[in-house]
């Protein structure tokens, strides 16, 4: 019992008080500052939300790194994950800083971002493989036993983190979308990290505390947004915890809306511009395309919840031996 309540309540009640008192303050103040969101005018359920404000993200980066900092001496995995999540979370800061406050409409330039993103991406590899004890064998769903694919595994490394880090940006484009669909997320992974004796626990369960306490301001109709600030902190979570557990094949099953995500922008794209103009989807990310198709914010919300969900669970049974 005393157990659960160190590993499981404490870090996420902590993490959901931190975030729900930050946004006490962090609204009113980004408000002030004028740091408002801007719509795409093709969503015009979504031109009330101008001037919105964003970079709420800061509110449970800032709630899972303070939490993660107690947890650290005793639970030396905490910190790849923290100090991932951190570093992506400081990128994204950087891009909504330009593009909020300092009023340069593109933020960070498409390849400053990704060569960013590139560098934490690195530091991580190079961290895993030359730094601790973490194995790049990789578990298979179902299979109960581990695979050692080589040099292969860098690759596969980049393509991961890189993937599900744009594909949490991606998703993050309704309110709440990102947030609960990642609580789960966070969720299973406290189940395997349990399962699997890897302690790592408190941090999965700050990241669930701080985007509770985000979501208080963040349902709809949202007072706040996280911007890339917390979409790619939350990426970048996610990406370490499956690596630093030896789960990320388990990604696609668990993250699969991420990754539907960022495929459909990927497909929609690249469809485009071989037919000169034509369209797969009436909108990407593919939240957008539903939303168009007819259904509701809150809707979409909840199906995709719903589907990360029960994904979640298989990807649970793919664990039990």
């Amino acid at each position: 019992m005393l157990n659960f309540v160190i590993t499981i309540l404490l870090p996420l009640v902590a993490a959901f008080v931190i975030s729900l008192i930050l946004g006490k303050f962090l609204i009113p103040a980004l408000t002030k500052l004028k740091v408002g969101n801007t719509e795409r005018e093709e969503l015009e359920s979504h031109q009330v939300k101008n001037g919105t404000p964003s970079m709420g993200g800061i509110m449970f980066l800032v709630a899972v790194v303070v939490v993660s900092a107690f947890y650290v001496k005793d639970y030396p995995l905490v910190l790849p994950i923290a100090v991932t999540t951190l570093l992506f979370g400081i990128i994204g800061f950087v891009d909504d800083y330009l593009k909020a406050v300092k009023r340069k409409s593109d933020g960070l330039l498409a390849w400053q971002k990704f060569l960013l993103q590139m560098v934490v991406a690195t530091a991580l590899c190079l961290y895993i493989i030359f730094a601790s004890d973490i194995s790049l064998d990789l578990l298979i769903p179902f299979a109960g036993t581990y695979v050692n694919i080589g040099w292969l595994c860098v690759p596969l490394f980049y393509l991961a983190v890189l993937g599900t880090v744009n594909g949490v940006n991606f998703t993050d484009g309704l309110d709440g979308l990102a947030s609960t669909v990642t609580i789960i997320v966070a969720g299973f992974f406290t189940f395997a990290a349990l399962y699997l004796h890897t302690d790592i626990a408190p941090v999965c369960c700050a990241v669930i505390g701080g985007l509770m306490g985000f979501l208080v301001y963040n349902v709809y109709p949202a007072k706040i947004f996280m911007g890339d600030t917390g979409s790619l902190a939350l990426g970048g979570f996610v990406a370490a915890t499956a690596y630093v557990l030896q789960m990320p094949i388990f990604i696609i099953i668990v993250g699969f809306i991420y990754l539907a995500e960022v495929v459909s922008v990927i497909i929609q794209v690249a469809y485009f511009k071989a037919t000169h103009g034509k369209r797969i989807f009436r909108m990407t990310p593919i939240h957008h395309h539903f939303e168009l198709g007819g259904w509701s914010e809150t809707k979409v919300v909840c199906i995709f919840s719903i589907v990360t969900l029960i994904l979640c669970l298989v990807g649970y049974a793919g664990i039990l031996q």
